[in-house]
């Protein structure tokens, strides 16, 4: 399971026109699913996003994370993080879940980190095409891999 973390001041999703999800200072989340990916994965990533210390305290460090400052987290299904990219120039997906695991695992992952956050977490939707606007703050990115547990 692989995510990509932006540290935001705003971020939304929207979706046929329609904004699905908006939050302020927070985290958005783009999350990729394989299929070797388990609920273990699940429980470790989601505890490591709620408890990452990336947002400021009173002197300026990053020493506090997205529940400490009471932030909004949206967290949108991103295949494309699971991109071979070692052959030619078209990248494959082949390591990307089908929907048929992957919105399963997805839906957990969500739940799980409301469960560790205390609070409603904002989605993009699984397979549909999506517009995700962001305010990088900082910029802070953050690229964490559950089976490279650095």
């Amino acid at each position: 399971m692989r995510a990509l973390i932006q540290r935001v001041s705003e971020a939304s999703v929207t979706i046929d026109y329609k904004v699905k999800s908006y939050i302020n200072s927070g985290l958005l989340v783009f999350l990729g699913i394989e299929d070797e990916d388990t609920d273990d994965d699940i429980l470790w990533l989601s505890a490591k996003i709620s408890k990452l210390r990336i947002f400021n305290d009173e002197n300026d460090v990053m020493n506090k994370s997205v529940i400490d400052v009471d932030g909004d987290i949206i967290v949108v299904s991103q295949f494309t993080l699971h991109a071979g990219t070692k052959k030619g120039n078209r990248p494959t997906y082949i390591k990307a879940s089908k929907p048929d695991f992957a919105i399963p695992m997805y839906d957990k992952f969500v739940t799980q980190l409301q469960d560790d956050v205390k609070k409603e977490i904002g989605t993009g939707e699984f397979g549909a095409d999506m517009k995700v606007a962001l305010i990088n703050d900082g910029p802070v990115t953050i690229w964490i891999d559950s089976k490279n547990k650095e």
